[in-house]
């Protein structure tokens, strides 16, 4: 028998907004909402840390969220606040899953963090660009728990200092392959930056693998999940 489609539901908080499918959806929000307020109450008491666009000096009083987030910044070079959608979203999951869910997805602004029981198709989108919507890696479930976190230049609402159609990083740690993948968008502007942007990628430890799209060039390392591509709805 085939396995049930997968029911994603939405959760908003604050200004982020979340796609969620776990059968311990509470669990996964109530985690949400909690980190969200103990980042808040952090960054209120260090208001030098949310603008920051590079590492900065880690207060003593830092809870481990901010803990993650401030490594992830070490290891990338840019700010502490660059992966906090892909921590966030690697928290909440695993907080489904010690809720007792045998499956957690959480997508938080395109970061994605995944612990499967069955295999699971995630598109890479990258907007107007050359590739658009063509592209998804196909994760099976020995390759979870897994963060697929990606960067745009060209699109969404954070702040990014290249013009890259997208750049997407494959690590086990949401945080640090969110830090890497705002670091590397940061870092293109044409096709001719892929190669130096993913060299730059590969020396960071902890990473899996990474992708990189650009006008028509798409340029990869590492281990990545399957690359298929993506059928359209109408097709």
């Amino acid at each position: 028998m085939p396995a049930a489609p997968r029911v994603y539901r939405e959760f908003v908080h604050r200004e982020a907004r979340f796609r969620i499918c776990c059968a311990q959806f509470e669990a996964v929000t109530a985690a949400i909402i909690a980190l969200r307020e103990t980042l808040g109450d952090y960054l209120a008491r260090h208001p030098h840390i949310q603008p920051a666009f590079v590492p900065v000096e880690m207060p003593p009083d830092a809870p481990p969220i901010a803990q993650r987030l401030h490594a992830a910044a070490t290891a990338t070079g840019v700010g502490p606040m660059a992966a906090v959608a892909g921590a966030v979203a690697q928290a909440a999951a695993e907080a489904g899953i010690a809720a007792g869910a045998d499956e957690a997805i959480v997508e938080n602004g395109g970061d994605i963090y995944l612990q499967l029981s069955a295999p699971a198709t995630i598109g890479l989108y990258a907007g107007d660009a050359d590739i658009g919507a063509a592209l998804a890696f196909v994760v099976e479930v020995d390759q979870t728990p897994l963060a697929i976190c990606s960067s745009s230049g060209a699109m969404g609402h954070s702040t990014s200092l290249g013009q890259c159609d997208l750049a997407t990083v494959v690590a086990s740690d949401a945080a640090l392959a969110d830090a890497a993948a705002t670091d590397a968008a940061n870092r293109v502007a044409a096709t001719s930056d892929i190669d130096a942007a993913l060299a730059r990628l590969a020396r960071i430890d902890g990473l899996q693998g990474a992708l990189i799209a650009q006008g028509d060039r798409v340029g990869t390392i590492g281990t990545l999940p399957r690359l298929v591509r993506q059928i359209p709805p109408s097709a």
